[in-house]
Formats: C-alpha cells, sequence, structure tokens
C-alpha cells in the first residue's frame, strides 16, 4: 500500500488495507479489516463515488468498536465500491458479483448491507462466496433494514439517554438526517414511543412541519418518489436546512461528518443520537458537550444492525436478535452514560476507553496480536 496509508496505522489496526481495480469489471474498491481479535470481521460494504481510503478506515475503526462494546465475536471492517449506487439494476449486481469474487480470498472479512446496498446485493455476494449477511429471508437471512434493526436499537438508546438528560421521548419533537434504511426505521420507533416527527431530510431536500409529519405517509411517499422534496405536508427546504430544524433528539443517519466546526453553532436540539456511523467530527462533539446536548456515540446507539447481522450469521431467529438488541442496547447505552457521568467526561471517551479494553483483552489472549 501507499506510504501515506501508514499514518492509519496504531496498536489496534488495521490489519488489512486492500484497494481493489478490476479494470475489466469497471471495478474499483477499498478494504478495511481493522481488528479480528475477537473473531472475523463483519462490516458493510459502502457503495458512493467519493469516499477515500481515510474514511473507510475510520468506518472500519467504529465497526471494530461497536462490536466490542457489543460483544460480539467478530472484529471490525468496512468496504467501499466507488461507483453511483443508482446505478441501473443489472451493472449493479456485475459490479457486485465482482466485488463479491475480488474478496473471495479475504476470508477474515464477512461484508453485510451499507449505504447503496442490500439484502439483495448480500445475496449476490453470498452466491458468489458463500459468506455475507443481511441476506434476504428467501435464503434464510433476518434482512435487518427490512425490519428496521438498527433503527430499533435507537429507539431502546434513546429511552435510556433520556435518564440522563434534559430529553423524554414522549413528546419529543425528532429531526432525521437522512430518511433511509436507517433514519425511516428510527422515525418510526421513536414515534411508536410517542416522539414528534418534525423534520426529515434526504440527499435532495428537507421537509418540515413544526405540528409533525405522518411517518407512516412519509416512508410511503419515499417509496413511490425517491425523494422528500416534494411532500405536500409539510414545507420544502434544502438539504442542508434539518440541522437547523428546532427539535429536542436529532438523528443523522447518513454520511460521515454532516456536524462539523461550521455548521455544530446551527443544531438547536438538546439530543443527537448518532445513527449513522462517524456523523460528527471530534471537535463539532466537544463542541456540543460543552453546551450540554446529550451525544449518544454512533458505535453505541446504532449497534443494532450489526448485533442482528451476528445472530444471522450464526444461525439465530428475528426473535433472538430483537431480543439481543434489546438487551444489550439498553446495557452498554447505561453502562457508557453512567461512567460518562461519573468521570464527567464525553460519553465518546467513555465509549472508547471501554471498547479499546475489550479489545486489548482479547488482543491479549491470541498468538499474534
Amino acid at each position: 500500500m501507499n506510504d501515506d496509508l501508514f499514518g492509519f496505522c496504531d496498536s489496534l489496526g488495521p490489519s488489512k488495507i486492500v484497494h481493489l481495480h478490476v479494470p475489466s469489471a469497471g471495478l474499483k474498491g477499498i478494504v478495511v479489516v481493522d481488528n479480528v481479535a475477537t473473531g472475523p470481521a463483519i462490516g458493510g460494504t459502502r457503495m458512493a463515488p467519493d469516499v477515500d481510503a481515510e474514511e473507510c478506515y475510520r468506518l472500519a475503526r467504529a465497526m471494530t468498536f461497536k462490536n466490542a462494546v457489543a460483544g460480539l465475536p467478530h472484529g471490525g471492517a468496512k468496504s467501499v465500491i466507488l461507483a453511483d449506487p443508482a446505478m441501473p439494476p443489472k451493472e449493479k449486481e456485475q459490479l457486485i458479483r465482482a466485488f463479491a469474487c475480488a474478496i473471495r480470498n479475504l476470508t477474515d472479512y464477512i461484508p453485510g448491507p451499507d449505504m447503496g446496498t442490500d439484502e439483495t446485493a448480500m445475496a449476490w455476494v453470498r452466491d458468489e462466496i458463500g459468506r455475507s449477511v443481511g441476506l434476504p429471508r428467501e435464503v434464510g437471512g433476518i434482512p435487518l433494514d427490512e425490519i428496521g434493526a438498527t433503527g430499533f436499537g435507537l429507539a431502546v438508546a434513546a429511552e435510556v439517554a433520556q435518564d440522563f438528560g434534559d430529553v423524554k421521548v414522549a413528546g419529543a419533537r425528532v429531526a432525521i438526517q437522512g430518511f433511509g434504511a436507517v433514519g425511516k426505521h428510527t422515525a418510526r420507533f421513536l414515534v411508536e414511543r410517542g416522539a414528534v416527527l418534525v423534520g426529515a431530510s434526504d440527499s435532495r431536500g428537507t421537509v418540515t412541519n413544526p405540528d409533525g409529519i405522518d411517518v407512516c405517509k412519509l416512508i410511503e411517499f419515499k417509496q413511490q418518489h425517491h425523494s422528500l422534496a416534494d411532500y405536500p405536508d409539510g414545507q420544502a427546504c434544502g438539504r442542508e436546512e434539518i440541522i437547523s430544524v428546532p427539535c429536542e433528539i436529532l438523528v443523522p443517519a447518513a454520511r460521515p461528518d454532516v456536524i462539523r466546526e461550521d455548521n455544530v453553532n446551527r443544531l438547536n436540539c438538546k439530543m443527537v443520537l448518532q445513527g449513522a456511523n462517524i456523523p460528527a467530527t471530534e471537535a463539532a462533539e466537544a463542541k456540543l458537550h460543552e453546551r450540554g446536548v446529550l451525544c449518544v456515540p454512533d458505535f453505541i446507539a446504532n449497534a443494532g444492525g450489526v448485533i442482528c447481522a451476528s445472530v444471522e450469521y450464526h444461525g439465530g431467529t428475528e426473535a433472538t436478535a430483537l431480543a439481543m438488541i434489546e438487551e444489550r442496547l439498553r446495557y452498554h447505552t447505561r453502562q457508557v452514560l453512567e461512567i460518562a457521568k461519573q468521570k464527567s467526561i464525553m460519553p465518546r471517551v467513555a465509549a472508547v476507553e471501554l471498547a479499546e479494553a475489550r479489545i486489548r483483552r482479547a488482543m491479549s489472549l491470541a498468538r499474534w496480536s
């Protein structure tokens, strides 16, 4: 690999950074297997035209932390396919199958769905190389995006977090940045608990309504129109405006670093429930902490999806997965927030300390770690 990629290395990893290039298939991609001390690494396969090795590494490290805190027998990894996920379906299938063949020998990496990929894509991967998670029911999977595993876990985390901040889920106004597989289910589960959706965004725009938005109608509209920009029951504005919507709970559920130093002061919320991986920069999160905004870290709050994936991989059922998400999200969210409160530190600092301790213990038990 290039010399500049060595700058990512520390005592935890990464184990591998692999660049994929198959000109005949039009495939360009990156795989980062970060740490496998606790077992083969699980991590999503993201399809986007603008992800670089650094972002892939940061996402892989987030998965290492997430799997460690969740107590799963898996390390962390991430892969990206550098392409437009909106390409024609047949072209997308051929590209993902080429990706699967390219990672055939990376046997310590188990891919799952992520932004730009889904259960069908994982079925194509499994068909080629025999390993993936987040599969359709028809091939024995637990379709984590279909059932909303990550969103369910986020709602559970919010219920716990309300004991540590000036927010109660019942009656809380919620804004969702990224109304996709994670965002829409998070909205649904929070509304079921008494919250009110007042804003949602996608890549084309934002819709707001301070009186509340019908979540089911919005999901149906999104499925039919593929955009929120023209939703009739609300006010339309630019996609970046979602972070300024007055609310109690803001859920960033799309790309990394959407909350930064240059826009963090625009947030008008009391809790940031991190549905995406690394949705805020460290500096921005520190500023929010100083302002008294409770930030529930990504690899704590959004672990529901990978818990479901692990249960699937080991032959468990959907009921088992949902029960495990409930149990572990409640326990670990409370554990992290209690440590943060006792030590007067940021929740992220407490979460990283907990994750690193578990990873280093696992590494001490392995021959080559």
